[in-house]
């Protein structure tokens, strides 16, 4: 299948740092080791025309999540993009505005992480995701929350209940509030 993403950008590979997550950070006990992998994701605050935001809701572990993930080797950034949104909310979209980056250490899984994020407006119909089974297995679900600033009081009230979730609350709540400081309360 080839995945496309329509963008009013020049590039998606100069975003600015916003944020470095460590272990400490999310009052986990730091593990100081150098990571054995790294990996490069993209996600995007993704916004119908009516100003909802697209979240995933990770039902087992109790946070949400912004849709998005792994870049590929080889790929380029937008088109994993597209990819992941097709995939986890079932939609394509065009990316209006660039968030940043945010570099995450995971200790406990030796991961150093780099994550873009983007603005980016639903087009089209939707069609049914294509969870993984991990992601089946963890109750992924989309959920559609009324705005920006919906999403930002969602993300604050979760209460993950696992590392990895702990890490993506921090991470998601610094896009979130970032996309809203650039872009206003209507992306």
């Amino acid at each position: 299948m080839h995945w496309k993403i329509s963008s009013e950008l020049n590039s998606g590979n100069n975003l600015k740092l916003l944020a470095t997550i460590r272990d400490a950070d999310i009052e986990y006990p730091e593990i100081n080791t150098e990571p054995r992998s790294k990996r490069t994701a993209a996600r995007a605050i993704v916004t119908d025309p009516k100003g909802a935001v697209a979240m995933l809701f990770v039902r087992n572990h109790g946070y949400y999540k912004l849709p998005g993930g792994g870049v590929e080797s080889g790929e380029d950034i937008e088109i994993a993009l597209a990819r992941e949104l097709l995939e986890e909310i079932g939609c394509e979209a065009k990316i209006t505005n660039e968030v940043g980056i945010i570099n995450e250490y995971c200790g406990v899984y030796g991961l150093f992480q780099t994550s873009h994020c983007f603005v980016a407006v639903k087009v089209g119909d939707t069609v049914p995701p294509q969870f993984t089974d991990d992601e089946k297995a963890n109750g992924f679900e989309i959920m559609w929350l009324g705005s920006i600033d919906e999403a930002i009081e969602q993300v604050q009230l979760d209460k993950p209940d696992n590392y990895e979730g702990k890490f993506i609350q921090k991470r998601d709540l610094i896009f979130l509030k970032t996309a809203k400081a650039l872009n206003g309360p209507r992306l």
